[in-house]
Formats: C-alpha cells, structure tokens, sequence
C-alpha cells in the first residue's frame, strides 16, 4: 500500500506541475496605460506572456493582439527579479510601475535580434542568431542560463513581468504591463518536470520490485 501511495504522488505531481508549467499570464485586450502616449496599436497590446526554464535555457514567451511589426519602434521587454529587483519605473517621468520589480531586462524585437542587460554596469549581451522567433502574434526568445546568473535567488525563483513599448526614453512610451503592477513566477519547463515525474515512478517501481 506504502508504495502504491508512492507511485500515486508521482502521478500527482507530473499533472500538477505539469498544469503549473502551462500557465499563462493572462492580460486583458485594450488596457493600454493611461499614460502611454504613443499609437494604441493593437500589435503592443500584450494578450498572454510566460517565462519557462529547462535547467539551461530560459524561455520567454508573449503574445500580442495582433501580428506583430505593423508598429516602427515597438520593443517587448521582459523585467527579471533575479534577486535584487527594484521598481524602477515609480522615479520615471510619468511616474509607473508600481510592483513591478527587477534587477535585469531581456529585450526582444520584431526584427528577430534581443539583448540581456543585467543593470550592474556590464555590457549588455546581445542574442544569438535564432534566439528570437516572431510568428504572427506571437514572440519568443531564448536565452542561456549565463546571462542572466542567481543575484540571491534560484533560477526557479526568480519571478519577471513583460511590458511593450514604442521607442526607449521615458516611462510614457511603455503602453502595457503583463502582469499589471506584480511580478510572475519563473515556472519549469514541461518537458523537465515530466522527467521529475517519470523518475519517481521509476523509484516507485523499484520499491515494489524489493518488496515482491
């Protein structure tokens, strides 16, 4: 019975964390900043955003109202708390932002390229070729573990929010927040927590074979 539990909370856990995974942060179409003062196109309206981690790449995900490129200028930022985050935007002129907090960006463009700038004083990294994928709507980008290290926290601890804008100067060109004014989780991959899952079956089965 002990190990048929065993094999039971295994199962459990590759649906729950599989379904953790999944999620996505949902934001609602049209909720354009009231201080945003560029084009209220709907390709900087951000619809979903999601950041993954696989034990080497992070994975950042966003999803816009509609194809992405009809806006000359617009960036998809990713803030990421790495440990030390600040709300950086709440001294910006207008002042914005409130919760969202971080300590480094990942900037990715409809142009398929991306940089990394952890804020320290470094240079900032740009992507390599293929790190950046655009596909109607929809935004990627893959980045390597190195660039953007543990700054007090764990990889699956660090937590981001995804904001859009036109142009880089000042807070009234970002025109959303995804999530608005709190930061998200960092969750698994679901290829790597169906790995988690598969090996507590497998010690499962193990336990049950010495009992036999």
């Amino acid at each position: 019975m002990k190990t048929l539990r065993l094999l039971t909370a295994a199962l459990a856990l590759g649906t729950m964390t599989a379904g953790r995974a999944s999620a996505q942060v949902l934001d609602p179409q049209g909720d354009f900043l009231p201080t945003y003062a560029g084009p209220q196109n709907p390709d900087v309206d951000v619809l979903k955003a999601n950041v993954m981690f696989d034990s080497t790449y992070f994975w950042f995900f966003g999803e816009m109202a509609d194809s992405i490129g009809a806006t000359p200028g617009a960036l998809y930022v990713w803030g990421v708390d790495r440990g030390q985050g600040t709300e950086r935007f709440v001294s910006g002129t207008p002042s914005i932002g409130q919760g969202v907090r971080f300590d480094s960006v990942v900037l990715l463009r409809p142009d398929g390229t991306g940089l990394v700038n952890r804020l320290d004083g470094q240079p900032a990294s740009n992507l390599p070729a293929g790190s950046v994928v655009v596909s109607g709507s929809a935004i990627r980008g893959r980045v390597h573990r190195s660039l953007l290290p543990g700054n007090g926290r764990d990889f699956l601890q660090y937590t981001w929010n995804l904001w859009s804008r036109v142009g880089v100067g000042n807070n009234a060109q970002i025109s959303d927040f995804a999530p608005n004014a709190s930061n998200a989780a960092v969750v698994p991959e679901p290829s790597s927590l169906s790995l988690i899952a598969l090996g507590g079956l497998f010690l499962g089965s193990l336990c049950l074979r010495r009992r036999r």
